[in-house]
Parts: structure tokens; sequence; C-alpha cells
């Protein structure tokens, strides 16, 4: 169908569907079918972490050889980092955790583990080329072994897997099979050693550019326009000022769970979530809280920026976590409150400060610190105080505390696997037209860096000593 046929017919069908609407009854929704995130909540089939590692240890009790680990290592695999994924990869327990039902290996010339390393190498090695230009001769002639042996192709034919089928194995993975998926290298990462006994977790997002350049149709609905894109579920959203970019992009943004190791600042990207770039990062701080904790991810304590503020403490009290985030510069002091450090008083005629006792549903409790006598208004004065919960210093956990202060310091950490998924493996340009695409890629994305995390191949060494300084000395 021509563009401008198709424009025609989305105009068509929007006006009947606008048309027969009554925009005066108030319809309240889930907050995943407002953030166009439902495909991506817990469902029943997806594991826990725990679960995954029993899953693992179990999978071969039922059979007497492993044939995959008798061929391991291949000579023919010389990267350090393809030879550590390969041999952490068994290839009989992705194809379990992907494969789709009535899957018979019998029948099949390609199976969906070697689909998916195809995806992981590509994202390792070949990150800022199309998928198109990735299934030729040139990365999988007969010369390339390294290439034909990771992803489990004879080496003594041409045979070759074909780009559509790419895209049809990452079209037909559903929401459960990608974190299931996940949660096996998750497995993975923490049996390695790269995070430490106590983590603290942040959430950060990025947009994701789609390659849309004009609406295909735009209609008025009460006063305002609503543009429709090809890509339906992406949309206009802002983003940070850059340079050299446009302050408005068209896509999505990635929403990610990563933990910060606060011995080494190393940080490592756990889950992420999808939604289109219009939508305020604070609707996605539950959701991504409820899906890290459907996939066993044990979390205390969330550093965050100042879009994900629990200003009401819901979050607190729907998932039990508290989110920590540097105070906002519109947030007003509740009254008898100086700042500087944070002072707390009872009332405008007492100037001894109070002392915070916890917190309840209502915000937080303070009592009187003076001491018997001490205190003229002793009489009539309650000698307690309750703050509602703000997004300033009275957050669920009040940011004039010192645990607070670090994890607020330690929060940048977090921005650093960005800058990894969209520079160096490639996310900043998705390849993909859909929203199920985006998810499959960043999820391939957020694997792909989770094992060269562990590969531990690209990490600077510092340096002992600096032979120029000793000559500075020396020279003295």
């Amino acid at each position: 169908m021509k563009r401008k046929a198709k424009k025609r017919l989305i105009k068509q069908v929007m006006d009947e569907v606008i048309n027969g609407y009554d925009f005066s009854q108030t319809v309240t929704l889930p907050i995943e079918e407002l953030t166009g995130i439902e495909g991506q909540t817990p469902t029943k089939g997806i594991k826990t972490i725990e679960e995954m590692a029993k899953y693992v240890s179990n999978f071969h009790n039922d059979k007497l050889f492993d044939f995959d680990k008798k061929r391991k290592p291949f000579p023919e695999i010389i990267d350090k980092e393809l030879k550590f994924i390969d041999d952490l990869f068994d290839d009989a327990i992705i194809n379990s955790l992907i494969a789709p039902e009535g899957y018979s290996p019998c029948h099949r010339y390609v199976q969906p583990y070697q689909l998916f390393r195809m995806e992981i190498l590509k994202v390792i090695k070949y990150p800022e080329i199309s998928y198109r230009k990735f299934c030729t001769d040139e990365y999988f002639g007969r010369e390339r072994k390294q290439n034909r042996r990771f992803v489990r192709l004879p080496l003594n034919t041409k045979e070759q897997i074909h780009h559509t089928e790419l895209s049809h194995f990452r079209s037909r993975l559903s929401f459960t099979n990608l974190m299931n998926i996940l949660v096996y290298i998750l497995h993975h990462l923490y049996q390695s050693g790269c995070l430490a006994n106590s983590v603290i977790h942040a959430i950060d997002s990025t947009e994701l550019p789609s390659e849309i350049n004009y609406p295909l149709c735009t209609v008025e609905v009460e006063g305002k326009k609503i543009r429709i894109y090809s890509d339906i579920d992406a949309d206009c959203g802002r983003r940070r000022k850059k340079r050299d970019k446009s302050q408005y992009v068209i896509g999505y943004r990635m929403h990610t769970l990563s933990a910060i190791n606060p011995l080494t600042g190393h940080c490592f990207p756990l889950v992420s979530l999808i939604g289109a770039a219009n939508h305020h990062d604070s609707l996605f701080l539950t959701p991504v809280i409820k899906l890290a904790q459907a996939l066993g991810i044990d979390m205390k304590l969330i550093t965050a920026d100042q879009a994900y503020h629990d200003s009401n403490g819901s979050v607190l009290e729907k998932t039990g976590v508290y989110v920590v985030a540097p105070p906002s510069e519109k947030a007003k002091l509740p009254d008898n409150v100086l700042d500087f450090p944070v002072r707390v008083t009872c009332n405008d005629f007492c100037d001894i400060p109070m002392k915070i006792m916890g917190c309840s549903g209502n915000g937080h409790e303070f009592g009187c610190t003076a001491a018997p006598g001490e205190c003229i208004y002793e009489s009539n004065c309650p000698k307690y105080r309750t703050i509602a919960f703000d997004n300033g210093y009275f957050q669920p956990i009040p940011t004039f505390h010192e645990e607070a202060q670090r994890a607020i310091d330690i929060r940048k950490n977090c921005e650093r696997p960005f800058n990894l998924i969209k520079k160096r493996e490639g996310l900043e340009q998705t390849r993909v037209r859909s929203q199920h695409g985006v998810v499959a890629r960043s999820t391939f994305t957020t694997i792909a860096t989770l094992l060269i995390e562990m590969a531990d191949t690209r990490r600077k060494r510092c340096k002992k000593q600096d032979g120029q300084l000793d000559l500075f000395k020396v020279a003295g």
C-alpha cells in the first residue's frame, strides 16, 4: 500500500474512532496500559535467579553425557571474549528457555540457540553494521571459521543464516523467553563475583531514537493534535539538551535498573523496560521494581535522579523498596524547618532541635530532645510532630542522613552502562521497527554487556608506577 493511501486509511479509521467515543466519561486504566508496557509485566513462566540456579544444576542429571561439553573447547575460537562466552553457554539450556511451543529439533536446520548466539556475536563484535550486511560471506564465509564455529555452523559447507530468519526469531520471542534468557545470564553474573555481597541499586533512563522522520498523519482531538507514526508505539519526547542533537526525539526510552558495586564503583545493568519517549520517568519506577522483584533481584535501596522521586511514599508502600534522590529545587520547606544543616523545631517559638524517631505511613515522626526543665513551653508543647513525605529533604529516606548522601553521590555511576550500551554495543541505532523488536534488541544488548564485564577483557589495568612522576621528584 502506498504511503498516501495508508495515511488516508489511518485518518479515516481515527475519525471513526474519535467520533464514536465520548470524552466526557472518565476511564481509569492501569499504569501499564497508559504507558504502553502491558506486554512487559511479570508473567507466570518467568523464573527467578534462585529457580534458575536449581534449573541449571538439575538440567543434565537425567543424561549420561553432555556431548556439547565434550567437544569444547574449539580450536577455531581464538578471541578471548568469544572463548569465554562459548564456554559459558549451554546450548541445550538456551534452547529450552527460548524455544517456541511445539519445538521439534529434528525438523529444523537452524536451532534457536544458533540464532541467539548470532545476535550476541553481532552485538559484541559488529554492532555498527546492519543485519543485512552481517548475514553475508564477509562475516560468515567459509574462511570465517571462528564466527561459524561460535554460531555452530558447519565448516565444510557454505550454509548461512539469512537476515530474515533473525528478524522472525526476534518477533517470535515472547517477553517470558527474553526474561528467562536474561535470568540465565544474571545467574552466571551473581556466581562470577563481579558483584559484592552488598550492592546499591540505581535506576536511570536513556532515549532510543527510531528511524522515523515525519508522522503518517495528524488528528485533532479536543483542540490537541495527535501525531501517528509508522511505528505506532513510538512517540515524540524531550531529552536533555545536547550540543549536536535536537531537544526532541522520536522513539522510546529505556528505563534500566543497575547494580553498583560500592567497593569498585563498577555498574552492571540488570533489567530494562521500554516505553514511549513522551512518558515521564516517574511512571516507570514501580513497574521496573516489580519486574526486578519477579526476577528474584533483592533490593532494599534504589538511588535515582529527581525524575524518579517517591514523593508520597507510595512506591515504598507497594514494593517495600526505599528510593533516594537529590532534593528537588522546587520543593518547599515545611514550617519550622531550617536547612544547611537541616534542623526541625516544634513550633514558631521553640529553638530546640527535634530528633527523628522513625517513619510511618503519614510521614516522618520527630520527638523533642529537651531535658526536663529546659523548655519554658514544656507544659503546652506536644513534644512531637509528623512531617509528610515530599520530594525535597523529607523523602522516605531523609536526604540529610549520611547513608542517603553516599547513595546520592554514587548515583552517577549508573550512567556509564548507557554509554557502553549505546556507543560500544551499538544500541544508539536500534535497527528495528517495533516496540517488541526494541525490547528484544535491548535485552540482547544488556546480555552482551554483562558477558563482556564477566569476561573482563576490556578493562584498563592501573599502572603500578608512573616513571614520569618519579623523574619530577628526582629533579625536584
